[in-house]
């Protein structure tokens, strides 16, 4: 992959954001929302643009699928790498990494709401 996709990924904030999270570990959809306060379709969009590029992978646990960052490119790693190191120069960013603690309060939500919906 040459520079101009990892910067256009890069350049949305939704999708940096999302990046930066499943850097830090394995989300499903509801933590991800949940987290970056999106509705449930914009971010299935995101990481479906993720996945098209083989940026993201995903697996199912139960009746979640959960989605991990692969490893794979040296500019996207070293970028990330680069604004982990910065955090604090990025109050939201900071915020999404404190939000990230409570990921299963909202997965937890999540499952209230599929219930709802049955």
């Amino acid at each position: 992959m040459n520079l101009t996709p990892i910067f256009k990924l890069l350049s949305d904030e939704t999708r940096l954001r999302v990046i930066l999270l499943l850097s830090k570990e394995e989300l499903c959809v509801c933590e991800i929302c949940g987290v970056l306060d999106e509705p449930q379709p914009k971010i299935s969009k995101v990481l479906s643009k993720l996945r098209d590029l083989d940026l993201v992978s995903g697996h199912r646990k139960d009746k979640f699928v959960f989605y991990k960052l692969e490893a794979t490119n040296g500019l996207l790693n070293s970028t990330l790498t680069y604004i982990h190191e910065n955090i604090r120069d990025y109050p939201e960013l900071v915020l999404d990494q404190d939000r990230l603690a409570d990921k299963t309060d909202y997965l937890d939500r999540c499952s209230l709401n599929l219930l709802k919906h049955l």
